[in-house]
């Protein structure tokens, strides 16, 4: 494979705010094009099939202090759990990978977790183990500039996949799919097991946790990810041999806490060993079950509320607060046992005047569901959508 042929990789400090060792960038910079686009304009387009929900971006924005402030009660709260999960699965993806992994981070939410097995890996091992992160999109795939960038300086069954945390599992299948594609292209397979650090949806098997508790780099967006945006595939800016794109936000520098919250987790590296530990011991032998319980539960939800499209049903913290932030929401369903868990969800949803309703049971602390159509028409008197309205 001709290497002079494959795009250049980003680094720090000139692309994003993380340092140059902890990623390296499989993107292209597209800091200069104004891809912002208002967001009922970009729900509009995407639900209406004019475009991919990658061809544009959301504004991003500086966090209210209130927000902020839910932002680090839930750093301090949840730094120790997020600690031992990091260790876990990253001991996890080690041990997948006979000690010597690729670790590929899925932009964005993946970014800050690659590093933080990154950081556990060298603390606690000693091991300097690369990380890059790239694009995939759903509809669209993965970037293939990528993986052939992988394959040219890697052997592709030291690459492993990391995301922050699966919701129903659609980035999951789209990962599945894409590596078949790939292969059946080029003759190139790499795995399509997926690392992640928290699983509520039940459908990965490598993850640190499956609780559905409160992330805090799901929290923030582009502040927590090191000020880089979503990632785009827009044909008038990517070209066939480039690297899909993104934005580094220069301009919210102050606002960034990027290297914070990795600096907070790591701070918990030594005290959480023991937990960890004790977890591997319970997994020891034994490979967790993948019922894609998750997806079934997103199906019954889109049936339920009339919404049938699974795509507007977002499940868990992490999706439900991506809804709050970059789509239009319809209504957010909130476990009433979770409540410590979402609190920032409720203030999100009603700084954003979205319903909210308390529905016990639900095997996620929160789903979010994205509006279906944008005039009341689309609703019926019961509060549900309306085929076709």
């Amino acid at each position: 494979m001709n290497q002079l042929t494959l795009p250049t990789p980003l680094r720090g400090p000139d692309f994003g705010s993380y340092a140059a060792h902890e990623v390296t960038w499989l993107l292209k910079d597209l800091s200069h094009v104004p891809l912002e686009a208002a967001t009922a304009e970009r729900e509009r387009a995407i639900q209406s099939g004019a475009a991919n929900y990658a061809e544009s971006l959301p504004v991003e924005y500086s966090p209210s202090p209130e927000y902020q402030a839910l932002y680090n009660q839930a750093l301090e709260r949840a730094g120790e759990r997020i600690a031992t999960a990091v260790g876990v699965v990253t001991e996890l993806a080690l041990a997948a990978r006979d000690g010597n992994p690729v670790l590929v981070s899925l932009a964005r939410a993946g970014t800050p977790i690659g590093i933080l097995m990154r950081r556990w890996a060298r603390h606690v091992h000693g091991l300097d183990v690369p990380h890059f992160t790239m694009s995939i999109v759903r509809g669209v795939g993965m970037d293939h500039n990528a993986l052939r960038y992988l394959a040219a300086h890697f052997r592709p069954e030291q690459i492993l996949f990391v995301d922050g945390w699966t919701g129903k599992g659609a980035i999951s299948r789209e990962l599945a799919a894409a590596v078949d594609d790939f292969a059946t292209q080029t003759g190139i397979r790499f795995h399509a097991d997926l690392a992640v650090l928290a699983d509520p949806g039940h459908c990965v098997s490598m993850f640190g946790t499956r609780e559905d508790y409160l992330i805090p780099s799901a929290c923030l967006n582009s502040t927590v990810s090191g000020l880089v945006s979503r990632t785009v595939f827009n044909r008038e800016h990517i070209d066939p041999g480039d690297f899909h794109g993104a934005k580094f936000y220069a301009q919210l520098a102050g606002n960034d806490v990027s290297n914070d919250f990795l600096d907070a987790i790591a701070a918990h590296f030594d005290s959480v060993g023991a937990a960890v530990a004790r977890q591997l011991a319970t997994q020891q032998g034994q490979v967790p079950e993948v019922t894609w319980s998750g997806w079934d539960a997103v199906e019954k939800i889109s049936a339920d509320y009339g919404i049938n499209n699974v795509n507007l049903v977002k499940p868990g913290v992490g999706e439900t607060t991506r809804v709050l932030l970059r789509r239009v929401p319809w209504r957010v369903l909130v476990n009433p046992d979770a409540l410590e868990d979402v609190a920032h969800v409720l203030l999100l949803a009603e700084q954003r005047g979205t319903p909210v309703e308390d529905v016990p049971g639900l095997p996620y602390s929160c789903v979010g569901l994205i509006h279906p159509q944008f005039d009341k028409s689309a609703v019926g008197a019961d509060g549900k959508a309306v085929p076709n309205a």
